[in-house]
């Protein structure tokens, strides 16, 4: 959780068209820098459709409260993402193998994102 937000702090702002629009296109970059890492993990690219493409709208119609958790956890998953994939693209750049620290990120990524989608289930 990011130290400066908390969960109650986002429901007195919150507004679900902006929320979900905010969201969306977080959660669609999230899944393109996701594939990008796949990628130099080595491993299958997953499409952007079912359950992954629905998150946003699902999550929106979760509640106040899960929808900030899902807000403050795509933070955490980009403060994970954004510099692994820099370091990344470093080491490609050198000519260097990038499928190990590339796995390492990705099952990081993978987890965090199947603890958002299960914040749609559970009820």
């Amino acid at each position: 959780m990011s130290a400066l937000n908390h969960p109650d702090q986002l429901f007195a702002s919150a507004q679900p068209q902006t929320a979900q629009g905010t969201l969306a296109e977080r959660w669609q970059s999230l899944h393109e820098n996701a594939q990008i890492i796949a990628s130099m993990a080595a491993l299958a690219t997953e499409s952007y459709d079912g359950e992954i493409a629905e998150f946003p709208e699902r999550i929106c119609e979760a509640g106040d409260e899960r929808l900030a958790w899902a807000e403050l956890t795509l933070e955490d998953i980009d403060a994970i993402m954004q510099p692994g994939l820099t370091a990344l693209l470093a080491i490609q750049a050198r000519g260097q193998d990038t499928t190990a620290p590339a796995l390492a990120l990705w099952r990081e990524v993978h987890a965090s994102r199947a603890s958002l989608l299960a914040l749609c289930q559970a009820r």
